[in-house]
């Protein structure tokens, strides 16, 4: 797919900006956090419940995108000694060392839920001196963390588990672009290099389970000094292996939290039948080629996304990933549903403590089941509330996320209107086949299209002509030309 980004200058810049303040303002947004929050997290800077055990002699590393100060995870990877296989090491940034359960940081952190991320600026979960400070795994900085210890044989699979509280240093902040490219070229050290085969070993699990990861190029809102562009953005294979220690660790949460009795799943249904067979009509108007015998999920992993056609497939495939939420269990009960569709396996999210709410918890939950101890009481009794908590606070950043993006687009393309550009339609309605999307080649730009006269053809290349981008109203247009 394109990815040359169209830079936005001058008022126009102050203009999105000001669009943005007002949009927080309508989706009422917390910024300024209180000063009895603001205090409490400057004390648990000063006195942090510590850990006795000490792994600062791990060399972990992170891998985020390069701005990023806000760092939850760090690794190591080795080869285990003699019989082979792979020792992961993985830090989680131990959120609950700082905060106090039931403390004003704690009730404004369930206010807020989760990380909200807008082009100027990002709305943390938690104060920034912790989330980018004094409980981020920054490079150079001894800090508390979950340190998890996966022991894995020579395919992958997972064969013993730990997760302890420790103190932890990581060595260098690593970005996806520099680690492919060490990767690529061979001068990568070791424990960065094996990151490539345990992450393919994983994906092959993944494949044998008929669990699925969609590779969908997706709008990226780049900022240039004060203006904003959208540019494009593919995952490159170095996403997907880092992707696939993160989902391994959810996994392996899910497993330990069900065995022990009490915990909370993300969870996913199983697509129903009809998505399947529109998603069949939409290969076959696409001119893909899908053999009955052939499942969904391997479809999917022999699809180029850099193809027009089969990213338009891929962007119909994000309808089966709708409908995701979290589950709840305490007592020993058996949690319904309990497995997360695209996984294929029971999962949980356990990796983000410093922009997700319920990372905390499901952490505190896995530390207690390892160490065969009761889970704490703030614990075991905040989760029957969470999982609607989190529902609210991931409709929020939904809406945020695409807010922004509409923003931009209208942005970009104000003073355009008139103007025709090369698109593919990547969507028609089922009901409605002279309304749908396009995926402009550039700038990179989603946006709605309708034609007076023929059906719209799904996957082609066609001309648009644009009718509408005001935004006051965030909203673009676009006819067929």
């Amino acid at each position: 797919m394109p990815r040359r980004p169209i830079h936005m200058t001058g008022t126009d810049g102050a203009a999105l900006r000001a669009a943005l303040r007002e949009l927080r303002t309508k989706l009422d947004v917390p910024e300024e956090f209180p000063a009895e929050v603001l205090a409490e997290a400057q004390r648990a800077v000063r006195e942090p419940r510590l850990p006795d055990l000490d792994a600062t002699d791990i060399p972990l590393f992170t891998i985020d995108p390069p701005a990023s100060v806000d760092l939850d995870q760090a690794m190591h990877l080795a080869r285990r000694p003699g019989g082979g296989g792979y020792r992961v090491h993985y830090a989680i940034a131990d959120v609950a060392a700082f905060v106090t359960p039931g403390g004003p940081l704690d009730a404004e952190a369930h206010r807020r839920v989760s990380t909200l991320y807008f082009p100027d600026e990002r709305v943390p979960l938690h104060p920034a001196v912790l989330s980018e400070g004094a409980a981020s795994l920054l490079p150079d900085q001894t800090c508390p963390a979950l340190l998890w210890r996966l022991e894995l044989d020579p395919d992958g699979r997972v064969e013993t588990v730990e997760v302890r509280r420790a103190l932890v240093r990581s060595r260098a902040k690593l970005d996806y672009d520099g680690v492919q490219k060490a990767i690529d070229s061979g001068t990568a050290e070791e424990p960065l290099a094996l990151l490539k085969d345990v992450g393919r070993l994983r994906e092959a699990l993944e494949q044998e389970r008929g669990g699925i990861s969609l590779n969908v190029p997706e709008q990226e809102i780049v900022e240039h000094g004060g203006s904003y562009s959208l540019a494009y953005r593919a995952p490159l294979p170095a996403d997907g292996w880092n992707a696939q220690i993160s989902l391994m660790t959810g996994m392996v949460a899910a497993d330990l939290m069900l065995a022990s009795g009490a915990g909370i799943l993300r969870t996913l249904p199983t697509a129903p039948d009809g998505a399947v067979g529109r998603l069949r009509r939409t290969a076959t108007a696409l001119r893909i080629d899908w053999p009955h015998h052939v499942p969904y999920a391997e479809l999917v992993r022999s699809l180029d996304p850099h193809l027009p056609a089969h990213a338009a497939f891929l962007q119909e495939c994000t309808a089966l990933l709708r409908g995701a939420g979290y589950t709840a269990f305490t007592g020993g009960e058996s949690p319904d549903p309990a497995i997360h569709a695209a996984a294929a396996a029971p999962y949980a999210h356990c990796t983000a403590p410093l922009r997700r709410l319920v990372d905390r918890y499901t952490g505190e939950l896995c530390v207690a089941a390892v160490a065969g101890a009761e889970p704490p009481q703030w614990a075991v009794s905040a989760l029957a509330e969470l999982p609607q908590e989190m529902a609210e606070g991931a409709r929020l950043a939904n809406t945020v996320e695409r807010e922004c993006v509409d923003l931009v687009e209208a942005a970009l393309l104000k003073g355009r209107v008139g103007e025709t550009f090369e698109a593919t339609v990547i969507d028609v309605k089922d009901h409605e086949p002279l309304v749908g999307t396009v995926h402009l080649a550039e700038p990179a730009v989603v946006g709605r299209v309708e034609s007076s006269s023929r059906e719209l053809p799904l996957g082609e290349r066609i001309r648009v002509r644009l009718t509408q981008a005001d935004p006051g109203t965030s909203k673009i247009l676009f006819a067929v030309a």
